[in-house]
């Protein structure tokens, strides 16, 4: 029994490490997609990590099937949500670099 606690608690502090260094990523990245990529990323894997040390200690099919459900729920979820806050930011990027190059003038022929 000792061995599945001990195997639980390693998830578990591993799952928090991924926590962290996502955290740290969103920190010290500069750009959106970068922060973006690095939380999405580490919580996924993180998460995951946590509820399968969970899943090792309550030793229930019923709680670990809603365990794993609770994590596909959030990958999904995550991935849409990714994916839109990351389009809005290319967005935004390419209206900046867009507003950075000149217009050109009626009749210029360069």
């Amino acid at each position: 029994m000792w061995i599945i606690h001990s195997l639980a608690s390693i998830s578990i502090l591993i799952g928090l490490l991924f926590f962290i260094a996502g955290t740290l990523g969103l920190l010290r990245f500069s750009d959106d997609l970068s922060r973006l990529h690095a939380l999405t990323k580490a919580d996924n894997l993180g998460l995951g990590l946590v509820l399968l040390g969970m899943a090792m200690l309550f030793l229930s099919l019923n709680i670990t099937l809603k365990l794993f459900l609770i994590w596909a729920l959030v990958i999904i979820s995550a991935a849409a949500v990714s994916h839109v806050i990351g389009q809005r930011a290319y967005q935004q990027q390419r209206k900046k670099q867009l507003n950075k190059q000149p217009n050109k003038q009626v009749g210029e022929t360069r």
